[in-house]
């Protein structure tokens, strides 16, 4: 026995130090984000126009840290410069602002204010890899645990290393919070992926979902589901998940409560609004956190049929609490946009579009989008059916379902199912590469495991629309053009934003999609930009555009415009000329411009025109 121990320790001893330290989680994930990260920034940074993301929420959220670091208040939310006199409310969370503000001041202590704020840009979204592949890796090894933890792991941190090399939110210059929700929730479904159901991951699980709910008001089906989880776990476990159940209850309602005391100033305490963290999302979140943990708390001895009926008690409270505090959040917060609004904006909003409206335009994504979600639901329903790890892959299958719902409706709940899908399919695929390497010959087990690896990672699905929508060739021509494929025609670039800031600060009407962009590069306040708190300016912009010459005249001045920004390439532009051939950007359009519009040389896209104080005749 002494001389079997002893080789067994020899053995332990001549194995390659490298394979020891990334047979562990912290050295193996930094490895895998130093990796992922590097090439990231080597493919995107030095060919990289400007360091800001293009997407109008990045700069946005620019415009509203510069506002906040320049004296704005905490609580103080207002983009003043966006909308009709007296500014938009905006609904972001400070929670996202805060830590990008903070590195910019870091940079700013060693360069420019403007390089700095490229650069915390840059770096931001490429440290949020780290976390989001730690709990990869973390969820593969607890998935992994009763086959081969380490294989699951490194599985797992492959398909998080794709998945954030193809995911947008995760490159440079996304500051956008839908990265930060999304390490969110992929580090909620591993840490509640305990099969011992321990009181310290689920009191941090539940403090990641208070933060979820607090950033922004899209996860809240996610974190619903979730307690759903936690609380079935105790209807089916009783006593032995009782201190899980009781911590995630607990913390859930004083995390909340502190984001909620920390971020909503006072005056707004009793608002209700279904877009954010408020009234209505916070006392459901507190109030069902801490119905859970009364729940767990009953004696161990109860049967599952008190444990049922008294969930049954807590979630008919909660409903009719929701029905009594936010009856108007049980829908869509988008439901009281104007018609006007959604047929000319919210139905070209790509992240917005349900899959009946995808599938229209773009059948060829469709695949991208949902194949990933589909198999991963299929793999736990057949999981669950063998006996394998049920428990784990019931969890998933749950939060799988309901992100890929939701994504049903909105196409950007696709992303959260893609990632969610990970930990599962890489512990099946961990399952048929050891199952392949103990069958060599077996034609069909190396067919599988290739298969199945494939299917697990969603870009593939997408090449494979394109391929069979455009053929290989063109969809090979339309991948290495990618990067050039940036709106190199539009308005909005450095020559139109530097004849804009010429001009006496004022009040520009533009495309919605340029309001963004000239709120960081000017002094100007903008009509309208995509945002739905906004429908009053965004408005006030189309019915400009639509109307006749004379009438433009009148809401030009009633909504306080002093230039306009006319751009006929931008396809909302191109809209508003289709639906009134005589409206002013019509007219504009066809070179015809009207006494009261001075126009302004430029060398930019954007023609130029000042608003003169009198009017047509």
């Amino acid at each position: 026995m002494m001389n079997t121990m002893t080789d067994k320790i020899s053995r332990q001893d001549a194995a390659p130090a490298a394979g020891s330290v990334l047979s562990r989680l912290f050295p193996a994930a930094m490895l895998y984000w130093l990796v992922t990260a590097g090439a990231i920034a080597l493919i995107s940074l030095p060919k990289a126009k400007d360091l800001i993301g293009p997407d109008n929420d990045d700069v946005m959220r620019l415009v509203e840290i510069r506002d906040w670091l320049g004296g704005q208040g905490w609580f103080d939310l207002m983009q003043y410069r966006l909308g009709l006199s007296g500014g938009t409310l905006m609904h972001w969370s400070r929670f996202i602002d805060a830590p990008i503000a903070g590195l910019i001041k870091l940079f700013s202590l060693f360069m420019p204010a403007e390089m700095a704020e490229g650069v915390a840009a840059s770096v931001w979204p490429l440290l949020l890899i780290g976390p989001l592949l730690l709990a990869f890796g973390f969820a593969g090894r607890r998935m992994g645990e009763q086959v081969d933890g380490a294989r699951a792991m490194h599985i797992a941190l492959g398909l998080g290393a794709i998945f954030a090399f193809t995911c947008v939110k995760f490159r440079p210059g996304a500051l956008d919070h839908h990265n930060v929700q999304l390490v969110l929730a992929i580090w909620i479904a591993a840490l509640l992926a305990d099969r011992r159901g321990g009181a310290l991951g689920h009191a941090a699980a539940g403090i990641a979902a208070a933060l979820a709910i607090a950033i922004g008001a899209e996860t809240v089906p996610f974190v619903a589901a979730v307690c759903l989880c936690v609380g079935a776990r105790w209807i089916w476990q009783g006593a032995a998940s009782a201190s899980g159940a009781r911590a995630f209850g607990l913390s859930l309602a004083l995390a909340i409560s502190a984001a909620f005391f920390g971020t909503v100033p006072p005056s707004a305490y009793t608002a209700v609004t279904c877009d954010n963290l408020s009234l209505g999302f916070y006392s459901l979140s507190a109030l069902g956190g801490v119905g859970l943990f009364a729940l767990a708390c009953l004696p161990a001895r109860i049967t599952m049929s008190v444990r049922i009926a008294a969930s049954v008690v807590l979630g008919a409270g909660l409903g009719a609490a929701a029905m009594i505090i936010a009856p108007q959040c049980l829908g869509s917060p988008l439901a009281n946009l104007d018609p006007m609004l959604v047929d000319l904006w919210l139905n070209h909003v790509t992240e917005a579009q349900s899959i009946t409206a995808q599938m229209k335009q773009f059948p060829e994504t469709i695949a991208g989008f949902y194949a990933v979600g589909l198999v991963s639901i299929f793999v736990c329903l057949i999981q669950i059916w063998r006996g394998n790890e049920r428990g784990l892959h019931l969890l998933f299958l749950v939060l799988i379902a309901v992100t890929w719902a939701v994504s049903l409706v909105q196409i950007r709940g696709s992303l959260f199912a893609n990632l969610l899908s990970i930990p599962p399919l890489a512990l099946l695929i961990a399952d048929l590469q050891m199952k392949a390497r103990e069958n060599p010959k077996s034609l069909l087990i190396n067919l599988g495991f290739v298969a199945v690896t494939l299917a697990s990672v969603p870009v593939v699905w997408g090449l494979a629309g394109v391929v069979w929508k455009q053929g290989i060739a063109s969809a090979s021509m339309n991948v290495l053009s990618m990067e050039n494929a940036n709106e190199e025609d539009s308005c909005g670039d450095a020559e139109d934003m530097a004849a804009l800031h010429s001009l006496p600060a004022g009040t520009i009407a533009a495309p919605s999609n340029r309001g963004a962009g000239i709120l960081r590069f000017t002094r100007h306040r903008v009509l309208t930009a995509p945002y739905h708190r906004n429908q009053a300016g965004m408005l006030a912009e189309l019915h400009i555009g639509m109307a006749s010459s004379a009438d433009a005249f009148g809401l030009l001045k009633q909504s306080g415009v002093t230039a306009v920004a006319f751009c006929k390439n931008d396809p909302q532009t191109e809209n508003l000329i289709e639906l009134n051939r005589e409206g002013l950007y019509a007219s504009l359009a066809r070179g015809e411009v009207p006494v009261y519009l001075s126009p302004v040389r430029s060398n930019g896209k954007f023609q130029l025109f000042v608003v003169n104080e009198a009017g047509p005749k």
